[in-house]
């Protein structure tokens, strides 16, 4: 996870008390890595030079501040064949209610991996942060989630430049099944969960209740007061269900 505004004492204090827990308990949990935190200027965090977390852009006439994190070198110029999100709200945290959420994050990882960003939810912040956060258009259930469960699949890179196979696409059409499928397991303890607009489905057929929930309708009227022509739209943007699926036509 990533802060803003605490030095390395303030980080580390937030997180000891989760450290100390997990450390407490070494027959149930396995750190894969050893727990810590740092603080580094943010003013150098994309830059590429002496900056081992990142890789830079080696095609022909790139920029020389052209580059990547590492960690994100999977999802450079990718070529998705499914992706899907889902804010998963903490009420599946209580006890009552964590062998279901187990069981569901299991049966979704037999068809697929389940990413769990917890970087993304909101339940617990401070109500300052909760109260702006519903003074915006995204989906208010964001407030309520602990994470943003990702399901993904793709080959990369695609990016023009640099060497790469043919696509497959028979891989591609067996990653989107799984990708179904492993998303139908987390739908049966969250029917109606709602998607991170920046990073979810394409193709998902309830994108106005997904992306933005209650605050729809609103946005719906505030589109047709300030942009009744339709002059801005995007793919499964507030709108779009009045136009054609290129964008051209009014349906």
């Amino acid at each position: 996870m990533v802060c803003q505004g605490l030095d390395k004492t303030q980080a580390g204090g937030a997180w000891q008390p989760f450290f100390d827990w997990v450390n407490a308990s070494p027959g149930d949990f396995t750190a894969i890595r050893p727990f810590g935190s740092h603080v580094g200027n943010p003013r150098s965090w994309w830059e590429v030079d002496g900056n081992p977390s990142m890789i830079r852009d080696r095609r022909d006439g790139a920029p020389k501040d052209h580059g990547w994190w590492q960690g994100d070198q999977e999802q450079v110029g990718a070529f998705l064949h499914g992706f899907e999100s889902i804010w998963l709200p903490a009420s599946l945290l209580r006890e009552h209610r964590q062998r279901q959420l187990a069981g569901a994050l299991f049966a979704a990882s037999r068809h697929k991996r389940v990413q769990l960003h917890i970087n993304k939810g909101l339940a617990g912040a401070p109500p300052g942060a909760l109260a702006s956060v519903r003074q915006t258009a995204t989906n208010p259930v964001v407030a309520q989630a602990f994470a943003l469960a990702i399901i993904a699949d793709g080959e990369a890179p695609a990016y023009s430049g640099l060497a790469r196979p043919n696509v497959d696409l028979a891989a591609g059409r067996r990653n989107a099944r799984a990708i179904d499928l492993a998303t139908a397991e987390l739908r049966k303890i969250i029917p109606n969960a709602g998607s991170y607009v920046s990073e979810s489905n394409y193709f998902n057929q309830a994108w106005q209740n997904a992306y933005w929930g209650e605050n729809y309708s609103k946005l719906r009227a505030v589109k047709k007061k300030y942009d009744p022509g339709g002059l801005f739209i995007v793919h499964h943007g507030v709108g779009s269900e009045d136009w054609s699926a290129d964008g051209f036509q009014r349906r």
